[in-house]
């Protein structure tokens, strides 16, 4: 695959948190900076990113095109990059993981836990989102009232909801040992839809968790608020 061809101050800056294109600038001129073993000073000398190897103040500068993040998002975060109101899920993401650019592809409620991917791969989000692709969602619930058998039928069907949207056929997979609780599986993502197709069959969600996002699963030892940074092979599971 041909190498990308950057500047080396933009290379640094992208790749090093908290450092901006003028820190990179002063950054070379001081002889912090080599290419491949050699001081580089020159911050406009252009380099074959993943290609050519850079140290900055004597450590490693590895490559990464884009970064791939797993979240366990607890109630009370919204999924933006900036609210006013409510605390994002990018504050939930530690200093050595953030990158700039860095946004939630796809949208849990805020009282909604569970699986959020955040990354700053656009046409990776495009794709994981869009209707054509069917990227299957799957949701733990738990109930106010017993899950029915005639549940099943009524996702297969695609139930329509409160305001005349029609939901796509969607599955329904029971608890054993707690009639109370069941998974639902979503090719879809509207306004608060697992709670409203409960809702139009007369039972209310108490707690939502999305616990799986196409094939990638949310890591059953990532605590609420923690994140993961993922590799690309664990990313290719979700479509």
């Amino acid at each position: 695959m041909k190498s990308e061809i950057m500047r080396v101050d933009k290379y640094i800056s992208n790749q090093l948190n908290g450092v901006s294109r003028k820190d990179a600038k002063a950054l070379c001129r001081k002889g912090e900076v080599l290419v491949n073993g050699s001081v580089v000073r020159d911050s406009d000398e252009k380099i074959a990113a993943g290609k050519d190897t850079v140290t900055v103040q004597g450590e490693n500068v590895a490559y990464k095109k884009y970064v791939y993040i797993m979240l366990n998002k607890p109630k009370g975060y919204v999924c933006s990059t900036k609210d006013g109101k409510s605390p994002t899920v990018l504050e939930l993401v530690p200093p050595e993981l953030y990158k700039t650019g860095l946004f939630p592809a796809g949208r849990l409620d805020k009282d909604t836990e569970g699986l959020v991917l955040l990354t700053d791969d656009g046409e990776l989000a495009h794709k994981m989102l869009s209707p054509k692709s069917h990227v299957e969602k799957k949701y733990y619930v738990e109930l106010e009232h017993p899950v029915q058998d005639y549940y099943i039928n009524e996702f297969e069907k695609g139930l329509e909801i409160d305001g005349g949207d029609v939901c796509l056929p969607a599955r329904i997979e029971f608890i054993a040992g707690n009639d109370k609780t069941c998974y639902v599986y979503l090719k879809e993502g509207m306004y608060h839809q697992v709670k409203r197709m409960f809702d139009k069959l007369s039972n209310k969600v108490v707690f939502l968790k999305r616990v799986k996002i196409g094939g990638l699963e949310l890591n059953p030892n990532l605590a609420l608020g923690q994140c993961l940074e993922l590799l690309h092979k664990d990313v290719e599971k979700i479509l």
